[in-house]
């Protein structure tokens, strides 16, 4: 009989994840603030930026590009079961995708943090995961386009650099995506609020205007400069 080979697989083998401390804080043996901010110390240093507390995804931002955000990686997530891979903001997208279908209802993604927490990193992240699992052909294709191709226009007009984040969102936003029958995107809206006017005309020591300000300023022709 012809000899064959048998090679064990992980399912963490696959994903550029590591897996370092614990990965649902629920089940830490004490729950406390002490032993919360350990377990996040611990997987942060270990690049494990994402950590579950049930449904609740936490994520600390490293303020670099991190391996796991590829086109591999989203194929890793896309239908698998929340707690199938290490935790990651595409296993929470995915879930919140499915449920809309298979519930027939709308989901809502809370993303919440202090300045400088990765808050609008983590919202490009989930519009760019909807966007490639969601299908679709030309015209759905547009509407993923313009819905991606938003967030540098928002970002100009309302994003500024300050001495904890060079590109700070300085207002809030939701943004709403309407899916069709098959789960394909037909359009969207993004109302924003609370935008801080007042860095028109002052700023903190170290912090800088909105980046429109600048743009013009470099892409402005010599004569109007």
């Amino acid at each position: 009989m012809p000899s064959h080979k048998c090679y064990a697989f992980h399912w963490q083998s696959n994903v550029n994840v590591h897996h370092v401390g614990v990965e649902d804080m629920v089940l830490l043996s004490k729950l406390t603030e002490q032993s919360i901010t350990d377990n996040l110390k611990k997987r942060f240093h270990g690049n494990s930026i994402f950590t579950y507390i049930g449904p609740v995804l936490i994520s600390v931002n490293p303020f670099k590009q991190m391996p796991y955000f590829t086109e591999k990686d989203m194929d890793q997530y896309q239908g698998a079961a929340q707690y199938e891979n290490p935790p990651h903001i595409y296993a929470l997208a995915d879930n919140m995708y499915r449920n809309m279908l298979i519930d027939n209802e709308s989901q809502c993604v809370i993303i919440s943090g202090e300045s400088g927490a990765g808050k609008t990193v983590a919202a490009k992240y989930i519009m760019s995961y909807i966007a490639r699992i969601s299908g679709g052909g030309p015209k759905v294709q547009h509407v993923k386009d313009v819905i991606l191709q938003s967030n540098p226009l928002l970002e100009a007009f309302g994003n500024s650099a300050t001495v904890r984040n060079w590109n700070s969102s300085r207002f809030g936003k939701y943004v709403q995506i309407v899916f069709g029958r098959g789960g394909e995107p037909i359009g969207g809206k993004v109302t924003n609020f609370l935008l801080e006017k007042s860095r028109v005309v002052q700023q903190n020591h170290g912090d800088r205007n909105f980046h429109i300000f600048y743009q013009l300023c470099a892409g402005a022709g010599k004569n109007v400069k």
